[in-house]
């Protein structure tokens, strides 16, 4: 193993400078060369690369985004561009790809390796943590607890003006975000995609706390269960109790990673470089029981994160 490349694709998570950091640092340690591809899949097929080197990588760690950018490749989409991929890095003699990203970015991945004979490995970079194979991705907990700062201090004001307030994060198809942050900040109602639910049971949930004695609340909701802005007059008009709605966005992708965010991007990107160098490919980093393991990409790939519904039932208990 000679020479490595490293590309940063899909979503950016905070996290992806260290990674790209940790790994240049390793590699170089070994006496292996680093080609940063930049923009993504797009740098690799049109050759755009910068050389990485322990001096140009410093100064990044505490960095959200990544400094090689990224982008959501259309080209790398189609099986052209897989295989121009493939030749580019066969032209400059690249022997292993690391690729840092979410599920698209591991079924990119997977797909290279098809007409690659460059080895590929996967690091799970996403602050939706919807990745098979790891208990926990890049960025997760930056987002995490982005969102819970925020979202304390809207519960200040909440309690001042007795409102309802919906908070609306990130997660378009997968509810990991919302849970997480609805259950750390103690949400009295937690929407998630992978969940049916109605207005009539929100609405019975809040008239409960309320006769309780509460005369605030938090409903924590993945942009994924529809048209938040809706539900919030729906809730509104049926509970007859003022609410707001704050939209958290894309603030939940940037910032500096926190320690636990970072410290998985080391520990990654050692094993990534670690399994290359052992000529290993077509597999994915992760989090298991707390060990760094490796799962195969079709694994990866084929299955379906799961979401833990006790931690939904434990979020509902905390609430009453």
């Amino acid at each position: 193993m000679n020479k490595i490349g490293i590309v940063t694709s899909g979503g950016d998570a905070p996290g992806m400078n260290a990674a790209i950091r940790a790994i240049t640092r390793v590699a170089c340690s070994k006496g292996v060369m680093v080609l940063g591809f930049e923009r993504g899949w797009d740098g690799v097929i049109t050759n755009t690369f910068t050389e990485l080197t322990p001096r140009n990588v410093g100064g990044i760690l505490h960095l959200g985004g990544t400094i090689l950018r990224t982008s959501r490749s259309p080209n790398f989409r189609k099986h052209e561009g897989v295989k121009k991929a493939a030749k580019v890095l066969e032209h400059n003699q690249v022997d292993g790809l690391i690729t840092i990203g979410g599920d698209g970015s591991m079924r990119g991945a997977l797909e290279l390796c098809k007409v690659s004979g460059t080895k590929v490995v996967g690091i799970p970079a996403t602050i939706d943590n919807d990745v098979y194979g790891t208990e926990e991705s890049i960025g997760f907990d930056t987002a995490v607890n982005t969102a819970i700062g925020e979202i304390d201090k809207i519960r200040d004001t909440a309690n001042a003006l007795e409102r309802i307030f919906v908070v609306e994060v990130m997660g378009r198809k997968r509810g990991f975000l919302a849970l997480t942050i609805g259950l750390t900040v103690g949400a009295e109602v937690i929407l998630v995609p992978e969940v049916p639910y109605t207005i009539e049971d929100v609405v019975q949930t809040l008239e409960t706390n309320r006769n309780k004695g509460k005369r605030s609340g938090i409903i924590v909701a993945a942009e994924g269960i529809g048209d938040t802005y809706k539900i919030l007059k729906q809730i509104e008009q049926a509970a007859g109790m003022e609410t707001r709605m704050t939209i958290m966005g894309y603030s939940q992708r940037g910032g500096s990673p926190t320690a636990r965010s970072r410290l998985l991007a080391n520990l990654f990107a050692e094993k990534a470089v670690e399994l290359l160098i052992n000529n290993q490919g077509k597999c994915m980093v992760g989090l298991e029981n707390g060990e760094v393991t490796c799962t195969d990409l079709k694994t990866v790939c084929n299955n379906e994160k799961m979401l833990n519904l006790d931690l939904l039932k434990l979020a509902k208990t905390l609430a009453t």
